[in-house]
Formats: structure tokens, sequence, C-alpha cells
């Protein structure tokens, strides 16, 4: 484990320092605490470890098997592994007897505070204000804050970022949720907090077709009595054209595979922005067991002749919304049909997803990046993002590079992974090796086979990989 930093070396910059403790940076700390000399800082602005707090509903599963924890697909031997976690808290024989391939959300998110509050390398109570590059120390400069007011720099030669994505909510209700006090026009970010006040409503609408949406319809649902009398009237709209499965078939999950990022990452710009939209059930649909479980709670409300208080309508956009009484108004437009319909609800949760965002503590760097004609990083095969050559430290983004690396960069799958790949990189030379073929799947034209040299052994992955392939 590594060590705090000693008195003689605290003014020294650090070999990486990370912005931002969810899992995916998490994940590089604790793959990073094995390698001696090697020093790391990572810095939260929340008291302690925390994810995805208005989403950790009981009964609700990660969508990915537990072995996609911090450190497994990288290094299953590590300390700081899921399995190493049931060890330490005594419940090894409990975890095999339940059977469980997915385990809960909440005790993923215990599994996380558990690693965040043991590695040296985590700070929280630490808000990054600002990230500049200081010629004179040739060295990035972070400065944080913590709540109390105490400011800190500190020096590093490579910086990741790892601030998460921000909530979208749709054009027409960004105003209403601007000027909301009571907690009935919200992100799905913040439905646990609001889910009593939500339960008690007369009428919820729920937008968004991914996981999450399914997931707050749902516990509405369950908070109706059985004949469906008490509790809201769920209300559950997508613009997609159904309430689509997620692709889960075991071919299917190999787009979260480093072999597909390899091959996307080659694939002209205006191709790879066309996959990422039609590929939305890879990462936005709802697991079968979700939609198996909406379907039998509507099942159960028409026993005895009672009807569902319940509407599910895919196909439909959100185009104008608006205050009226108690309530609101929305407007929505069917797509296919393309006609205007008008419904009074009392209140509205979004969920429909998250997007990455520029944090304003980079804003000094601002000038340095080298930023795509839509303002997003230009990154590469390592996860660096593109600067001005008069910057010769480095900085990496984790999920934030759907546009360049595919639908696999909010994926936990691939963390670790990645993770590596960023640790390997930093270091100068292989921490972890990482097999260059994982996937049955061929993406692509396969190349033609590269002859061997006396010896050696024809590079088979290399003929499978298309030209242009960054290896």
């Amino acid at each position: 484990m590594t060590a705090p930093p000693s008195s003689d070396d605290r003014n020294l910059p650090y070999d990486l320092v990370g912005v931002g403790i969810g899992p995916f940076n998490l994940s590089l700390a604790a793959l990073a605490d094995s390698v001696p000399g090697f020093r790391t800082l990572f810095l939260d602005a929340r008291p302690a470890f925390s994810w995805h707090p208005g989403l950790l509903m009981e009964g609700t599963t990660l969508q990915v098997p537990f072995l996609a924890d911090l450190v497994t697909m990288a290094d299953p031997t590590s300390p700081w592994s899921y399995l190493n976690y049931l060890r330490a808290h005594e419940r090894m024989f409990k975890f095999f007897f339940s059977e469980r391939f997915h385990i809960p959300r909440r005790e993923y998110d215990h599994y996380c505070r558990w690693v965040a509050e043991r590695l040296p390398s985590c700070r929280f109570d630490a808000r990054v204000t600002s990230l500049e590059w200081d010629e004179g120390a040739d060295a990035f400069a972070v400065v944080h804050r913590s709540a109390a007011g105490a400011e800190t720099r500190v020096l590093a030669r490579q910086v990741v970022l790892g601030v998460g994505t921000a909530p979208v909510v749709p054009e027409p209700l960004r105003p209403l949720l601007a000027g909301d006090r009571t907690g009935r026009v919200l992100h799905s970010a913040d439905y646990r907090t609001h889910r009593a006040r939500l339960a008690a409503a007369e009428d919820v609408t729920v937008i968004g077709s991914g996981q999450s949406g399914a997931e707050v319809a749902l516990d509405l649902l369950r908070h109706q009595d059985g004949e469906g009398r008490g509790g809201p009237h769920v209300r559950w709209f997508a613009r997609t054209t159904a309430f689509a499965p997620m692709e889960y078939s075991k071919i299917g999950l190999e787009h979260f595979t480093p072999d597909y990022i390899r091959y996307f990452r080659a694939l002209p710009e205006v191709t790879r922005e066309r996959l990422v939209r039609e590929q939305w059930q890879l990462y936005k649909g709802v697991s079968e067991e979700t939609l198996g479980e909406i379907y039998d709670e509507l099942y159960e409300r028409t026993i005895g002749g009672g009807e569902p208080r319940a509407t599910l309508q895919p196909g439909v956009e959100l185009v104008a919304a608006r205050a009226e009484g108690d309530g609101y108004l929305l407007t929505c437009r069917t797509q296919q049909q393309d006609t205007l319909f008008e419904v009074r609800t009392c209140a509205v949760v979004s969920a429909t997803g998250y997007t990455a965002s520029r944090p304003q503590f980079l804003e000094p760097m601002g000038d340095l990046v080298d930023w795509d004609d839509r303002g997003r990083y230009r990154i590469d095969g390592e996860y660096r993002v593109a600067l001005d050559p008069r910057v010769r430290g480095t900085l990496y983004v984790q999920n934030a590079e759907m546009h360049t690396h595919g639908v696999g960069a909010p994926d936990l799958t691939l963390g670790a992974w990645r993770a590596a790949t960023i640790l390997n990189t930093a270091a100068g030379r292989e921490i972890l090796p990482l097999a260059p073929r994982q996937a049955f799947t061929t993406f692509g034209a396969p190349r033609p086979p590269v002859p061997a040299g006396p010896g050696e052994v024809p590079d088979e992955a290399a003929a499978e990989t298309p030209a242009g392939t960054p290896r």
C-alpha cells in the first residue's frame, strides 16, 4: 500500500493527481496503490464517496457482473477487489449461497466507499478550484479548497480528470427545474431525495426510456396499493419507438471490449457520430428483468377487473411545459403521427441521462487544450488529451470520450482496463499487462497476416485489426 508523502517530498510534484473520485478515478487510485515510488493524489469536493445516491433504491442492481469492480478486469489479485471486500466483511459464504452475478447498487456503493476510505491517496472535502500549467515548475498546479475555506496548492506532472457527467434535462423543463423549490420537477439523479413526496402525489410523469426511467416508474408503481387505487398515477413517456431491452447477448456485449474501441477509433468522425446514435440499445436500453417487473406490477392491478393507474407511451417527445395551478401542463408530440397532445401532471421526473461537461476549474487551461470543432476533448488511444506543445505534462480524461472511443466510455465493464491503460502510460512502463485481443468478434475488415521473422510466431492479433487502427 502506498504510504502518504513524507515531509521531505511534500513539495515535489506528484506523479499523478486525479480530480474527482467516482468509480473510474477510484479504480485508477486502487490500481496505482501497489506501485512503489509512484506518488498519486485524488481529490473530490464531497465529504465522502457517494455513487448516484438518488437512485440507490432497494432492489436495484448493477447492470454489469460483479467482476466489473474497480480492479478485477485488470488485476484480479488486487486487495481492492469486490471479493476481498466480501471477505473483509465476513460475507463470502452468504454471497456464495446467494448465487448473485449482478449485485445490488447499494452494495456496490458501499464497496466503493470501503475502498475510498482506505486508500491513502484519496482526499475528500477538497474541491478543485483551478488547474493550470506552471511553466516555472514544469508541472500542473492544482488548487483545491476545503468546505471551511482552507486552500492548498499542489503540483503534478500528470493529471487525470474523472469529474463524472452532468444531468441532462429537456429544454422545455429547464425553466421549471430552475424555479422549483418543492421537488416536483427534478432529474432522476435526485429521485430518492424526493421519493416520499412523489409517492404521495396524485400523478407523476416520468420522461426517459432508459434504466433510470424504468426504475423510477417501477418504484412509483410499487407505491400503489395492491388494487392500484392508492399512490400516484404513473405516466412513463419515451422518445424511443419502444420501451426496448438493453442489448445483453454474449456476442453483443463484445462492443464493450478494447477490440471494439480500437476499431471505433479508426473510423471517420462522421461515422463515429452516427454509430453512437444508432447503438443506443447498447447503453440506453432497460434490463429485461426491470421491464418484466413493470409488466407484472401492471398485471397485478387487473386482477378482479381492475385497471392499472398507469400510462406507458413510447415515441413521445416533450415540446413545451409550463406551470399551471398546482401542477404542470406538458405539450407532447407523437413522433410517428406528428400529433400534439397535452397532459396535466402534478410532478415530472426527467430520467434523461447525463453528458460530459467542461469543468469550470479548467478555464485557466482553456487556451492550452486542443478542442475539436464541437468543443470536446481530442483524446488518443491512451486517454491523453491533446494539448498545446508548451505543456510538457499530460492530461487524461475518463468517461468523456464516447465521441472518440465509443459506447463503452460510461460502462463499468471497461473501467479497470481503461484505468490500467492510463496507469501504464503515466508510469512509463507496463505495470499491468493488457492482452491485445479480448473479443471473438472481428470488427472491420481483417488485415493480411504480418509475415513472421525467423523464430517468431505470426501476429494473429495484428492480422485481425483494421488498417490504421492504433495498437
